[in-house]
């Protein structure tokens, strides 16, 4: 379903003459269609390098999925090329820029070959590859191991080098045509100069032809435009094509509208929200040439709780929960190692305290990778909120209150979730969520989780897994919106784990008896079925009663997005484009789509490429497998049995299901009427989504829709 290449891509057929927005609400500017041919037909405008050929060319990628140096391509970052520091980048960028500004050619290539070269010695000192990769020899039909690795790493930098510049160049340079000699190219490149003349517009000539490297730039500009022949024409950061091309475009009115578009902006894309579709977003389109901010502040939790560039899932979401899982689950397998002959007579504990410490440490690095890809991709990180205050401008606020202002062609809002709080007498003064819970620096102790969302009772699990003390106070039903048999079947199993659960109470008040890390708490409770009252006295009290959207205070309705009002949620199309046409949202932020972090970051990398790499492909949110990791893991992909008998009628359904004992369970002698799978067919279709509740169930989910 989420399918798609890392890489900018033309396919036959695809205009490249695609400007990045208009001004205003205005619809892009259509393209001139080119044949569907393998290549671009060189018209009597056209030239090509001929006898030259650059030392690059596409490798296969490594089978190990290392992205191994010799199956990188341009704008995928190898292990061998990621050691550039932004500062050399800056460096050779502005370099050039300078020489390509001035009036002679020759020198701005000189200076792309020294800066190249100087790159990559600077860049690769001594790295060497993890896995043995192979290189495809063109026209061998053979493949051979890589050349010494001295070689390849250079090889490869200077590639990566001159893929940066020629980037770089086409984003500085208003105008820039890459060509060869007069001499060699015949008139044409100075007609297309005489033609921006005529239009009062300077237009940069770069001479491929008088450098031994012009060859290897070309190369590269081959893959980044699919067009393999001279002169190659950027008209503000857009490609227009050759010298045919560009007339063509001059004589439809394209090409003037390219000249006036976007001169007033300071960005083509500011991206709202540091999380996993926003940053996907974000480096997808400054691989594609784009200039990029991304806008990112982590308003702190009532008790404090603040976190680094990265969203919910890599600070406070799926990394954290997994690996508090994982250590859960390692308790259970202790249990299970006396039977496979593991024996051990001292006294097993858990420290608190050593596994958030670990669990942060990776957290971090996992934050601050984040932040050096935006670095590498050469996207503006700026550590402030973001909030309309008219169209195409947006007010940027640091921590001190420092106030900036940014304007943008188009916009995305990826701002995500944050867990929302009963409303109660104490719940903000005294109790802590999912925001909280993943770097408490103390043992929670005996814990009261109010809610029976999949973060409530995945939570529960791992706490009692780790041997505390767990109730769950539920509301109504387990798991809203999952299948009911399997949410009862996974209740079941968890109070066999001993978790306590209390049906059909909410909290009216939450006090405080005794100060501490973690204190003690007594909790109020109601009856949702009558004026019962109970109480109770805890160390933490956790809410996960759901989360809202984060869209209330981003200024939206400023510029007429429309927001739900129910939810709080932005209404899209199905390209993800808002009410408004320059903003566009992906992520948790979205009306009626999955959310998951694998679909937001290939939802934001889809929508990156439609705006600005003439592509048309988006993004599948039908049948997104996904998995709830309690004690007992359910895996689950389509419709649960309930909305498929609403959507298909319950006498259409067939209904197949057994009882099934995971071989890791016999021998550990665990219960073997516990693990379930399920599968509801349509009967008037082949259509087959699947469930299943046992263990490993995130595995089992994949291996059976990988079959189905």
């Amino acid at each position: 379903m989420l399918r798609g290449k890392n890489r900018p891509e033309r396919h036959p057929g695809t205009e490249s003459l695609r400007p990045s927005a208009a001004p205003g609400p205005a619809a892009p500017v259509s393209g001139l269609p080119r044949p569907a041919c393998s290549t671009w037909p060189r018209g009597p405008g056209d030239s090509e390098l001929s006898g030259k050929r650059g030392p690059w060319f596409r490798e296969g990628a490594c089978a190990t999925g290392c992205g191994g140096v010799g199956g990188a391509e341009p704008g995928e970052h190898s292990p061998a090329t990621r050691t550039q520091s932004s500062t050399e980048r800056r460096q050779v960028s502005s370099s050039f820029r300078d020489a390509a500004i001035a009036p002679t050619t020759a020198s701005a290539l000189r200076l792309l070959r020294t800066e190249a070269r100087g790159a990559a010695a600077v860049r690769l000192p001594g790295r060497r590859s993890s896995c043995s990769c192979v290189r495809v020899v063109p026209g061998s039909g053979c493949r051979r191991p890589h050349a010494q690795p001295s070689t390849r790493r250079s090889e490869e930098a200077s590639t990566h080098s001159f893929w940066m510049l020629a980037r770089d160049t086409a984003r500085l340079l208003r105008v820039c045509v890459w060509s060869v000699r007069e001499e060699n190219a015949g008139a044409f490149p100075l007609q297309v100069k005489e033609l921006f003349s005529s239009l009062g517009v300077d237009c940069n000539i770069l001479e491929l032809d008088q450098v031994d490297e012009g060859a290897s730039v070309q190369e590269v500009l081959s893959e980044m435009t699919n067009q393999r022949t001279v002169p190659s024409i950027f008209v503000n950061r857009v490609h227009v094509g050759g010298c045919d091309h560009t007339f063509q475009a001059h004589q439809s009115g394209l090409l003037q509208q390219l000249l006036q578009q976007d001169l007033a902006y300071d960005y083509d894309l500011i991206v709202i929200g540091g999380g996993s579709g926003g940053l996907s977003c974000a480096q997808e389109a400054a691989v594609l040439g784009r200039k990029v901010m991304v806008l990112d502040f982590v308003v702190p939790s009532p008790r404090g709780t603040a976190w680094g560039l990265g969203g919910t899932c890599v600070n406070v979401g799926c990394i954290p929960k997994k690996l508090m899982h994982q250590a859960a689950l390692l308790g259970q397998a202790l249990t299970d190692s006396r039977k496979f002959g593991w024996e051990y007579s001292q006294q097993v504990r858990h420290s608190w305290a050593t596994m958030m410490e670990a669990i942060q440490s990776h957290v971090g690095s996992l934050s601050w990778g984040r932040r050096l890809a935006l670095r590498e991709n050469a996207v503006t990180y700026v550590n402030s909120y973001g909030e309309f205050v008219e169209h195409h401008k947006v007010k940027a606020t640091n921590e001190k209150g420092q106030e900036a202002l940014y304007t943008a062609a188009n916009f995305v809002i990826a701002t995500g979730q944050r867990p929302r709080y009963l409303g109660i007498p104490g719940d903000r003064e005294y109790c802590i969520t999912s925001d909280d819970l993943f770097s408490l620096p103390y043992c929670p102790g005996t814990t009261l989780v109010v809610g029976a969302s999949y973060v409530a009772l995945e939570c529960a699990g791992f706490l009692a897994g780790l041997g505390l003390e767990v109730t769950v106070m539920v509301r109504s039903v387990l798991l809203r919106g999952f299948d009911q048999e399997m949410a009862e079947k996974v209740g079941a199993s968890m109070q066999q784990l001993g978790v306590r659960f209390l049906r059909k109470f909410v909290p009216v008040e939450v006090q405080q008896l005794e100060k501490g890390l973690p204190g003690r708490l007594k909790v109020v409770a109601k009856s949702t079925e009558g004026t019962e009252t109970m109480e109770g006295v805890y160390n933490t009290v956790l809410l996960a009663i759901g989360r809202d959207s984060c869209t209330k205070k981003l200024g939206l309705e400023k510029i007429g997005v429309n927001i739900s009002e129910k939810t709080g949620k932005i209404p899209v199309n199905g390209e993800e484009q808002t009410s408004v046409p320059y903003v566009y949202a992906v992520g948790d932020v979205l009306e009626g789509k999955p959310q998951l972090t694998p679909v937001a970051v290939q939802a934001g990398k889809l929508l990156a490429r439609r705006l600005f790499g003439g592509r048309s492909e988006k993004c599948d949110y039908v049948n997104v497998p996904t998995v709830v990791f309690t004690p007992l893991e359910y895996g689950c992909c389509g419709y649960s049995e309930e909305k498929a008998g609403e959507v298909c009628q319950a006498e259409n359904l067939g209904v197949y299901h057994t009882l099934f004992w995971p071989l890791e369970w016999t021998v550990a002698c665990r219960d073997n009427n516990t693990c379930y799978a399920k599968i509801i067919c349509n009967k008037l279709d082949n259509g087959c989504p699947d469930w299943q509740c046992g263990a490993s169930g995130s595995a089992a989910v994949w291996a059976v829709n990988d079959t189905a």
